[in-house]
């Protein structure tokens, strides 16, 4: 059986050579581990491994874990549905807060981060695939979501995240992170306040080399690093 150590630097050597491949800088591009419903002590040997980015979906499950493991050298992301009611947990224990795609929840972070004066780093959820199954904003009111979250003095937007379709052949997916990158365009074209959109928040263990050819810079992958769920 291999190790969480062997998968992660197998993990890290394709990344490199895909970036190499199509020309990227390897520094700009994030290994994300999804550590959701895994043990501290399967986190603790990812750390020992080399991982500094962790991935969690389910708040009071991150809290706790969080609380244990600490924040020294490590970032949270939170990729999973987030509540309004739950912004304050979000703004206090994670570092980036992947799946924003309402104004309603982007004004609760704002309200919950300037209470402890911080500035929240978010991305934008696209529902790139437009699944009723899936969360996100719809991509046609991307570009205005993005112009609404500008106006918010305790959020800075980073980026863009979506999850396509999973698919056996990850060649299909494509079309999805080029339409997420076309967008990214778009905003930053707008040249809006508080608006950096360094991040595409794309790519997980079945289609991140394809991703990364696509522009993204935070792979976020769990299967492939921990193995199947606890």
């Amino acid at each position: 059986m291999p190790t969480i150590k062997n998968n992660f630097d197998r993990i890290n050597k394709e990344i490199m050579s895909t970036a190499l491949s199509c020309g990227r800088n390897i520094d700009t591009i994030q290994l994300i581990a999804v550590s959701k419903r895994k043990s501290v002590e399967t986190i603790m040997e990812g750390i020992k491994a080399g991982a500094k980015h962790f991935g969690e979906n389910y708040i009071q499950e991150a809290v706790e874990k969080i609380d244990r493991i600490g924040k020294d050298g490590i970032y949270w992301h939170f990729i999973g549905h987030l509540q309004s009611n739950k912004a304050k947990f979000a703004v206090q224990y994670f570092d980036y807060i992947h799946t924003v795609d309402t104004l309603k929840l982007a004004k609760a972070i704002d309200q919950q981060a300037k209470k402890i004066d911080k500035v929240q780093k978010i991305l934008v959820q696209v529902n790139i695939s437009e699944e009723k199954t899936k969360s996100g904003s719809n991509t046609k009111d991307t570009l205005q979501l993005a112009e609404q979250i500008s106006l918010f003095k305790n959020l800075s937007l980073q980026g863009l995240m979506c999850m396509p379709p999973y698919f056996l052949d990850p060649e299909k997916a494509r079309i999805y992170f080029k339409q997420l990158d076309h967008i990214k365009e778009r905003i930053i074209a707008l040249k809006l306040d508080n608006v950096s959109m360094e991040h595409l928040s794309m790519g997980m263990s079945n289609d991140f080399k394809v991703a990364i050819e696509e522009g993204s810079t935070m792979v976020r992958v769990g299967t492939s690093l921990f193995g199947g769920r606890d």
